[in-house]
């Protein structure tokens, strides 16, 4: 089988990628639902977000309405609550969100090796910029012990997964000054730009990205690159 990759071109707002990503894991649950329906491919969607925070599971419904006004800074940001794991985080322009959505089984993997593939493969792809990242005590992918340039949080339903990672390729940092990232305080974001990596595009990162996970998945040989018309309904 092959990796399907959809870029959402420009800047996405993210509502539409969540009902992208819906769409897709509908189809797989609608298989395993009944298999004589079409299974689909694992499908990686990529994007360059507007200016969004996104709060996870462990705050769902938490922040009272100052807080999320605050977050939207003025109509500058949008807010939503997603189902990942985690806390809440920043998307926006110069970020690479990428959202692997597949059926773990079919790959071989567990919840836990699956957070550790996506986060392997932030790893190689930073070191293709030559930049060293690596993982600590903490969730995602780390230049230091308290420069964080990857967020990784994911959602299991019947072992279909969905989000995935924001690589931060030339983000401005400023937009995380307003949260504590994923939690944790005392540790800063950073990103391949502020750490020397200049004139790279977030669909340069993106190609590299896929590339890489599709030769680390179980099963997968090579991408294959697709648009929206040739999702599921």
């Amino acid at each position: 089988m092959r990796l399907a990759h959809l870029h959402l071109p420009g800047l996405a707002p993210y509502a539409v990628a969540s009902e992208v990503q819906q769409r897709i894991v509908a189809a797989f649950l609608a298989f395993k639902a009944d298999s004589t329906k079409t299974c689909p491919p694992p499908t990686v969607i990529t994007a360059e977000f507007k200016p969004v925070y996104t709060c996870g599971r462990r705050e769902a419904g938490s922040l009272n309405a100052a807080q999320e006004a605050h977050l939207r800074r003025n109509g500058t940001a949008d807010f939503y609550y997603t189902s990942r794991g985690g806390q809440t985080t920043f998307h926006g322009p110069g970020q690479l969100v990428a959202y692997p959505i597949l059926d773990l089984k079919q790959h071989a993997l567990s919840p836990r090796c699956h957070i550790n593939l996506l986060e392997e493969v932030v790893i190689q792809t930073c070191g293709k910029y030559g930049i060293k990242g690596f993982r600590t005590g903490n969730p995602g992918v780390w230049t230091s012990q308290d420069r964080k340039i990857c967020a990784v949080g994911v959602h299991l339903r019947r072992n279909i997964s969905s989000h995935g990672i924001g690589l931060n390729v030339s983000t401005d940092l400023d937009w995380f000054r307003r949260i504590v990232a994923c939690g944790l305080e005392d540790k800063t974001a950073t990103s391949l730009a502020e750490l020397g990596v200049k004139d790279v595009s977030v669909a340069d990162v993106a190609k590299t990205y896929v590339e890489l996970l599709a030769t680390s998945l179980k099963g997968v040989q090579g991408v294959e690159q697709i648009t929206k018309d040739d999702l599921p309904p």
